[in-house]
């Protein structure tokens, strides 16, 4: 068994809401600690979910974190809910809503038309709310702090960007996208484009290339399945 995860495990988890990708990793690791005795087991997550999201997050182990990189690069499938009519500042729950907008002109064939404006090659700003550093801090302490923070645009790839529900003031959708591309941005923007305002409600990743949520775990479920194997083997 130790020899498994140090030659390398690719583990799909779902991951719970309010959890941080951390504790997702921090979670597993102490699993192999405890159950498998294993403490010098190398673990990383391949491409990070905020913690008001859900879904699928892949955890590798030993020689497998080498793949870290190219398992990011690949395209990304998530499903959400979008609220018009008002605007927070982390474009999501984390924050309040600072602003509110008009959104009874809004018909489902104007969100259609302008979701076609969002699909290709675009340039997107990243949330302010988020990870990305400067000058070696985390912007978001910055955004905290209410400091005044500036993101350059960034190169996406939109796949795909369909939406599967409309019930105004909320929409759902689905988008196929490229790494790098912040779902709360698209949903901040596309709000503007159509003369009001949009938040994040929800967003679920269900699938990282050819892996799918449908083959991940809940980590609970993962705990019994180490256990097993643990047990399996002593």
């Amino acid at each position: 068994m130790e020899q498994a995860f140090q030659e390398g495990q690719l583990i799909l988890i779902n991951k719970p809401y309010l959890w941080t990708s951390f504790d997702v990793v921090n979670f597993v690791r102490n699993l192999l600690r405890r159950d498998l005795g294993l403490p010098k087991t190398k673990i990383g997550h391949a491409g990070t979910l905020d913690p008001l999201a859900t879904g699928l997050l892949i955890l590798v182990t030993g020689k497998f974190t080498k793949k870290i990189e190219s398992l990011q690069d690949l395209e990304k499938e998530y499903t959400g809910t979008m609220v018009f009519g008002t605007s927070t500042p982390s474009f999501d729950l984390e924050t309040e809503p600072d602003a509110h907008y008009p959104y009874d002109h809004l018909t489902g064939e104007m969100l259609q038309q302008a979701c076609q404006a969002f699909t290709g090659d675009i340039q997107q700003v990243p949330p302010v709310f988020s990870a990305i550093k400067i000058g070696g801090k985390r912007a978001y302490k910055f955004a905290r702090k209410q400091q005044d923070v500036r993101l350059a645009p960034r190169p996406v790839h939109i796949e795909k960007l369909e939406l599967t529900r409309i019930a105004f003031p909320e929409v759902d959708f689905r988008v196929v996208c490229s790494k790098g591309t912040y779902i709360r941005s698209l949903v901040r923007d596309l709000g503007l484009a159509v003369g009001s305002g949009a938040y994040l409600s929800a967003l679920c990743r269900t699938r990282i290339g050819n892996y799918s949520l449908s083959d991940a775990q809940e980590p609970e479920a993962y705990r019994m399945s180490l256990s097993g194997q643990g047990a399996a083997n002593s």
